[in-house]
């Protein structure tokens, strides 16, 4: 037990470069606690004692701001970083070295009572305010951008940006013994990329349609994803 409640502190000042003690660690990371709790709850679940699994994941909730089903299985290495929204639904399954933002759901899309909540594979990065919905299985070492909605199956080592959420293969391949990737900041802009490939393309063509001479009609020409036409006013 004692060495598991130090994995946990661990965990914490390796993802988290605000926590500065052990003390601060014990006492402000509502992370933790809500981690902690939810292995008392899970233990009472299995045992088949789950209104006071309930009640007591409930409680946890009115502390922490977190709300993780008694139902859900958490593997190690396990951080929820602010914490406040975060919602981890009964069949979720989360493997080892996951990281969580804060307004994160793994929420289901059944009235089933059986597998309905996400899989998330050892690695994991979620960021805040992202949703992953139902029964699908996040590939490890993928991340998951903020405010993503995701409804479909990831691939392993994957980024997903937007709504609903688009898959793109890191360029860079992690493995879940590795430290896991934050860099929020480094995400694509999908949709910004294939506008630009059809204004590229329309440019192309409507210089095929004038007779060679190199001038489009209209200025759809693009530089550095800023738009150069002028054919709308806001």
């Amino acid at each position: 037990m004692f060495d598991t409640i130090k994995q946990d502190i661990t965990t914490i000042f390796e993802r988290d470069p605000a926590a500065r003690s052990v003390p601060e660690v014990l006492l402000c990371y509502p992370g933790l606690h809500a981690l902690w709790g939810h292995r008392l709850t899970h233990w009472l679940w299995q045992r088949k004692i789950r209104l006071l699994a309930r009640w007591l994941s409930h409680l946890m909730r009115w502390l922490t701001g977190i709300e993780i089903h008694p139902g859900a299985q958490i593997g190690s290495g396990f951080f929820i970083d602010h914490g406040m929204g975060v919602v981890i639904g009964e069949t979720a399954e989360v493997g080892k070295n996951v990281t969580l933002y804060h307004g994160v759901t793994l929420g289901g899309v059944s009235l089933e009572k059986d597998k309905r909540h996400p899989t998330l594979e050892d690695g994991v990065v979620i960021g805040a305010g992202a949703k992953v919905l139902g029964p699908i299985t996040i590939g490890a070492c993928s991340r998951i951008g903020a405010n993503a909605v995701v409804v479909k199956p990831v691939p392993a080592n994957s980024v997903v940006v937007g709504v609903p959420g688009r898959m793109i293969e890191r360029s860079k391949p992690h493995t879940p013994e590795e430290r896991p990737d934050l860099h929020h900041d480094r995400l694509p802009d999908l949709i910004c990329s294939a506008l630009d490939a059809v204004i590229t393309r329309v440019n192309a063509l409507e210089r095929q349609s004038n007779n060679g001479d190199g001038k489009p009609p209209i200025p759809f020409a693009t530089k550095q994803n800023v738009w150069l036409g002028e054919d709308f006013s806001i």
